[in-house]
């Protein structure tokens, strides 16, 4: 059998990431919702035209005070009816599977909502049964926080609040309207597996798992202390509890789990996933914070490939709702070198072997949105790149650019007369249309998807490798500089080759180059096809 045949769907195809409150917006209210990602299933799967993704992502749609837009969770069997109701939910289910579209939804353990029943129940009294659902402990003996944990949110400071009717504190790693659950206790683990079991039957795919490494925490609460955590990736018990919500998901035929594994040391993120009984799937947030150099990112790739074992099998990324968009984040002050980036970063997480996640918009090359003082919202400073999506020109659909017939909740994209997804369509050269013919190739190529990798030594500013199964031989080629490099591989195998596609989409397909002779333009990337 060959090697593509064995792969899992999530490993198959890009998995493409929904904030649904700006993706689409079906009933005017400036928000995005359930009924407007029905509206757009086409756009990503199924039709003539569509950008070819295997799966959805959804950020979290539940009932929610939106003290940190859904990841403050006051029900977690329920949908938010400013996104709509399950009914909505369960036709989304049933449309993207009818396009062959799995469902993936966001899972939220780590803490609920301070609204949410538990925990007003457990702060009601120290003598509550589900005062333990939580992490309460006294002050410190002179006073203030139990220890010297931080939030998440620098803004937020330390991560205790202190509850004065019942004279403690609760541990909140975000901000204080998120406190804490407590996994020590079985009672709540159980639970937040009946969250699972209850989206599973209805018919989802798999689970994004929100700061997963935050499941397991020091139960004694010691003091962080430099280059060793107490709040987070606690060891063995975090292994444990994820071989727990493995077995969970696994009552259940052919589904999934990715992790936000938010950890700076890709030794303990590939942890995670090479028993293959933990995750299937870990975000990689060292390869996420690396710079635009190409010498760091292929040393990222080869340092996961000399951790990973059998089991493992790597996800890559650049952007995502917490984080800036590529074309603002890498863009080096000349005029379109953000763009040029985004179709490059592009062709690189779609050509490495692994799943590519694929950020709304980032598809697009969609720059982050300039957010007035008086318009922003989020504590962190994430209203940029959650801005909506501009599906149509400004000039033809009006100010909600066919994102809404209303006024949208945040500011709409830089450029989105030129970037807006019905512009792009009619543009052969656009970001767009560059990033279906990657994902129609990806998809068509078993040497894109279960093939071998190998790096190529090549010229310093490029990142060079090949793609082979015994189905086809591709060499990537991508130039992290700003200016022209000519290709010097060295030791290559492969001489001569084809273009397939290349991220400018001025190079005629089918176009037969040297590699030696190879010059390769600023910022562009090739996928050659060897000869």
């Amino acid at each position: 059998m060959r090697e593509q045949d064995e792969l899992h769907w999530w490993q198959r195809d890009a998995i493409y990431q929904i904030y649904p409150r700006s993706f689409s917006d079906s009933n005017g209210d400036g928000i995005g919702d359930l009924r407007g990602i029905v509206d757009r299933l086409d756009y990503l799967a199924g039709a003539d035209s569509s950008l070819g993704v295997g799966a959805i992502w959804i950020s979290p749609f539940y009932p929610s005070p939106m003290a940190d837009f859904g990841y403050d969770v006051v029900d977690y069997t329920d949908v938010d009816p400013i996104f709509g109701t399950l009914d909505d939910f369960d036709l989304l289910v049933r449309e993207a599977h009818a396009r062959g579209l799995r469902v993936i939804v966001d899972w939220v353990p780590n803490h609920s909502s301070d609204e949410h029943p538990w925990f007003r129940e457990s702060r009601s009294s120290r003598h509550n049964p589900r005062r333990d659902w939580y992490v309460w402990r006294d002050p410190a003996r002179g006073g203030g926080p139990p220890n010297n944990w931080r939030s998440a949110f620098e803004a937020v400071g330390p991560a205790w609040t202190f509850d004065g009717a019942t004279g403690q504190y609760y541990l909140n790693s975000f901000t204080p309207q998120q406190p804490d659950l407590n996994w020590e206790n079985p009672d709540v683990e159980a639970a937040m597996h009946e969250v699972l079991r209850f989206w599973l039957r209805r018919g989802v795919d798999g689970f994004r798992i929100d700061v997963v490494h935050k499941l397991a925490k020091d139960p004694e609460l010691r003091d962080n202390q430099p280059g060793l955590r107490h709040d987070e990736d606690w060891q063995p018990t975090i292994h444990d509890r994820l071989r727990g919500i493995r077995r969970v998901v696994d009552e259940f035929e052919d589904r999934m789990l990715v992790g936000e594994v938010y950890l700076r040391d890709l030794r303990r993120v590939v942890e995670y996933i090479n028993t293959g009984d933990q995750l299937d799937l870990a975000h990689n947030f060292v390869f996420l914070f690396l710079p635009w150099d190409a010498q760091a990112m292929r040393a990222s790739v080869e340092d996961f490939e000399q951790l990973a074992e059998a089991a493992a099998w790597p996800a890559w990324f650049l952007a995502n709702h917490d984080h800036p968009r590529v074309a603002s984040r890498f863009a080096d002050g000349t005029p379109g070198s953000g763009e040029r980036r985004a179709r490059l970063a592009a062709m690189l997480i779609c050509t490495l072997r692994g799943t590519p996640f694929i950020y709304q918009g980032e598809e697009l090359g969609l720059p982050d949105a300039e957010v007035p003082p008086e318009a922003v919202v989020d504590v962190d400073g994430r209203d940029p790149e959650r801005a909506p999506i501009p599906w149509e020109r400004p000039s033809d659909a009006g100010p909600g650019a066919g994102f809404s017939t209303g006024a949208p909740w945040l500011p709409l994209p830089t450029g989105a007369e030129r970037l807006a997804v019905g512009a792009q369509l009619g543009d052969p050269g656009s970001t767009l249309q560059l990033v279906r013919r990657i994902l129609d190739l990806r998809r068509s190529e078993p040497a894109l998807q279960g093939g071998s990798q190998r790096r190529v030594d090549s010229a310093t500013q490029v990142f060079c490798f090949t793609r082979e199964s015994e189905d086809g031989h591709f060499v990537v080629a991508l130039n992290f500089a700003g200016e022209r490099v000519r290709l010097d591989p060295r030791g290559a195998v492969v001489r001569r080759a084809r273009v397939e596609l290349s991220t400018y989409l001025t190079r005629a397909p089918g176009e037969e180059v040297e590699l030696g002779a190879l010059v390769i333009e600023a910022d562009e990337g090739l996928i050659l096809r060897a000869m």
